[in-house]
């Protein structure tokens, strides 16, 4: 191993395993090769902070090391000495690492990952269904009652491509109406079948799951339909590693040699879906069948390598001349736009554009636009606004316990008094406090023992153990055989026989009940990432920021904390980290994008 390596690996810009993969890789070339070590080296270190390659064309010429006394050559000489070396291949050479014309340096894995999906994907945008447009006309009036004349009904639109097209991408922030729009979706399609799809619903965690099939539920009983096709509508979500069969010792029950008997399947959450398993996903899934996608483009991206929803939204905003007139034939209004990319994609992404439950002048609206704009004045602005109450600031130096004890005594005090279990996980979701990090002064962990030891400290019901009526957990890990899922929260409490267990939410209504010794792993629950909080709703949250930058503290991550806010959003924070979460974007690197929206060219 190289100084240079060493020097990285102190000043923990590379991981032990990122040196064992550079040794492996110069073991496999056959000589000294302290470049090409180094290369490899950051290749992997860029996978496990998310990004699907490396891109040489930004590192090219750069110095490395305490006394930068390695520069990497300029991009030609660079890919050139790459190109001589054994173990660095042309796009489709079975080679460990791919370097591709515009620089992009790949794990082998991973290059196959990208191009197998955007692959599936196109195919998939470009497949047409014949349908009988006069029935699909008089369906989605009657779903999607007429709106203003002038307006575009985009969930009308969603849920069209939806039946028109083999693939539907249906993005909108919260509020926008991914939901309600999935349910006339999946009506609109089984009337166009005669109740006879089988649809599965998935989602990339138990939580998203429970979340999204207790919706449908809910969303079910406003439609007026015949009762064979309310019957057809799916209730049963799960989560997609069940979905796919995943194995605990790696593979899946479900693949292209034995692939899932759906004809449609739906995805929510997408934003959290990471590249590996989206080509899984797609893999599994009949050419034939319909893959419709939900989620939010503009929050956070997956824990693992890419930004798949992302990339797959693109340049997303207009339409194709044959689909306007294909809409317009079935009563709705879109115009073509005469300058939109002419990749199929384009047809296949739908963006919602209204928020049905933040108006253009709420505060919380209001303040995720100016972030998603990366204004940073404004939001400071909407921050110190005293005519704003449902946002609110504080300096990183003001004590947070207060808050905390202020949100969180009033459901400890219904759990103490035996209050049933749904008035007090009511009062539990009232509030949440989020983290940027899970580690560090003011991290989840950190902040939970904290809360722990001041809302206990004084209680005559501690037991010995540790346990207390309404202790939060978070189950951090499957057990298909318990129905207990990464992301379910329970709350201690009595049961009908006034014995102390855990009790969670059940996803067709009431609650279930399981002795703390029989849980999957867990952790304290006051405090979260704002990673986990995805797919949740809270009336009020609490975002706090670390004290000093962070590469964590981005865009993405605050407006995901922003959104988690039904009624009231508050922040601990400085103003310099606030400027630059607001400023700095979440930049995944990889190729995606620009195969599935490749750019016009000159």
């Amino acid at each position: 191993m190289s100084d240079l390596l060493r020097t990285l690996l102190q000043q923990q810009q590379l991981r032990p395993l990122d040196l064992h993969f550079a040794r492996l890789i110069a073991r496999l070339e056959g000589e000294d090769a302290p470049l090409l070590e180094l290369v490899a080296a950051l290749t992997s270190h860029a996978v496990a902070a998310g990004d699907v390659c490396l891109p040489l064309r930004e590192l090219a010429g750069r110095r490395f090391g305490d006394e930068q006394e390695e520069r990497l050559p300029p991009l030609e000489e660079l890919a050139e000495k790459l190109h001589r070396s054994r173990v660095v291949g042309a796009p489709g050479e079975f080679k460990p690492l791919i370097l591709e014309a515009d620089g992009r340096l790949y794990l082998q894995r991973f290059w196959h990952y990208e191009v197998q999906l955007a692959d599936a994907l196109l195919a998939r945008a470009g497949h047409r269904f014949e349908v009988d447009e006069a029935a699909l006309a008089r369906d989605l009036q009657r779903l999607f009652p007429s709106q203003e004349p002038a307006e575009v009904d985009w969930q009308a639109v969603a849920a069209a491509v939806a039946v028109l097209r083999g693939l539907t991408v249906i993005s909108g922030g919260p509020g926008s109406g991914k939901t309600s729009t999935v349910v006339r979706l999946l009506a609109l399609l089984q009337q166009q079948a005669g109740n006879g799809l089988e649809i599965a619903l998935a989602a990339p965690t138990g939580k998203a799951a429970a979340r999204l099939q207790e919706s449908i539920r809910q969303a079910k009983q406003r439609l007026s339909l015949a009762p064979a096709t309310l019957a057809a509508i799916p209730e049963q979500a799960q989560t997609l590693h069940r979905l796919l069969g995943m194995r605990p010792a790696g593979g899946a029950m479900h693949d292209a040699d034995n692939p899932l008997g759906c004809d449609a399947l739906i995805v929510d959450e997408a934003s959290m879906v990471d590249l590996a398993m989206m080509v899984r996903l797609v893999r599994a899934l009949p050419s034939a069948s319909r893959l419709i996608l939900l989620g939010d483009r503009h929050q956070l991206a997956s824990v693992e390598a890419g930004a798949v929803l992302g990339d797959i939204c693109g340049a997303a905003g207009g339409c194709s001349a044959g689909l306007a007139a294909q809409l317009a034939r079935v009563g709705l209004r879109l115009p073509a736009s005469p300058n939109a990319p002419t990749t199929p994609m384009n047809d296949s992404v739908v963006l919602l554009q209204r928020s049905y439950r933040f108006d253009a002048d709420s505060a919380i609206g209001r303040l995720a636009s100016a972030i998603n704009g990366g204004d940073a004045e404004a939001v400071l602005r909407l921050l110190r606004d005293a005519d704003a109450p449902r946002c609110a600031w504080s300096a990183p130096q003001e004590p947070l316990l207060p808050l905390l004890l202020e949100g969180y005594r009033p459901y400890l005090e219904l759990a103490a008094n035996g209050a049933p279990p749904e008035v007090v996980f009511t009062a539990f979701n009232a509030f949440r406090l989020l983290t940027a990090a899970n580690l560090g002064e003011r991290g989840a962990e950190r902040i939970n023992a904290m809360v722990e030891r001041a809302l206990v400290r004084d209680r005559a019901t501690l037991s010995r153990d540790g346990w207390y009526p309404g202790r939060p957990l978070v189950i951090r890990a499957n057990d298909y055989d318990l129905g207990l899922y990464n992301g379910d929260i329970g709350l201690l409490l009595q049961d009908s026989g006034g014995r102390p267990r855990l009790c969670f939410p059940a996803a067709g209504g009431g609650f279930r009940w399981f002795s703390a010794n029989r849980l999957p792993r867990h952790e304290l629950a006051y405090a979260m990432t704002v990673h986990k909080s995805q797919g949740s709703e809270y009336d009020s949250v609490l975002l706090v920021l670390p004290d000093a930058d962070s590469p964590l503290l981005t865009r993405e991550l605050l407006y995901t904390a922003v959104t988690r806010a039904r009624g009231h959003f508050s922040i601990s924070a400085g103003e310099a980290e606030i400027r630059t979460a607001v400023a700095r974007r979440l930049q995944r690197v990889s190729g995606l994008r620009d195969r599935l929206w490749p750019p016009a060219k000159a």
